[in-house]
């Protein structure tokens, strides 16, 4: 089975370009933070995404650099020769589905802050003081 699910940030505004039979293509990345041992510096990888037809469109037309995104696909390999005339293989996923990973925000449609301010922190339900709540004693059965 051959599916591959990543969420992460994109590295630049993708750019829909059209095959020679007209059918629509994009090309982005996107930076994945990689999982570390506590302590240890945060390492990226940058995984090559592509998108064609009715997607590719729908990412080039709704999303920007620095957006976070969910993408359902599988990995493809390609094989292809360099310059050089060296044989090469490129990893890349071709997606199925591109999601919004976070919050639309009010700074014109993207839903990532600039560098420049603090990313906005997600809707939080701990931010309550309570009243909101009703107390249940342990002796009642519970409504679910």
């Amino acid at each position: 089975m051959n599916v591959a699910i990543l969420m992460g940030r994109l590295t630049a505004d993708p750019e829909l370009r059209h095959t020679t039979s007209g059918i629509a293509v994009t090309s982005f990345s996107i930076a994945v933070d990689r999982y570390t041992k506590a302590g240890e510096e945060k390492k990226v990888d940058f995984i090559n995404i592509v998108a064609w037809r009715h997607t590719a469109e729908f990412v080039a037309n709704y999303f920007r650099k620095g957006q976070l995104v969910a993408i359902e696909g599988s990995i493809q390999a390609r094989k292809y020769q360099d310059k050089e005339g060296n044989n090469r293989t490129a990893f890349e996923v071709v997606a199925n589905n591109v999601h919004f990973a976070e919050a639309k925000r009010d700074n014109g449609g993207s839903g990532y802050t600039p560098a420049t301010q603090q990313p906005a922190s997600p809707t939080s339900f701990a931010n309550t003081d309570g009243s909101e709540f009703a107390e249940l004693s342990v002796d009642d059965d519970l409504p679910f």
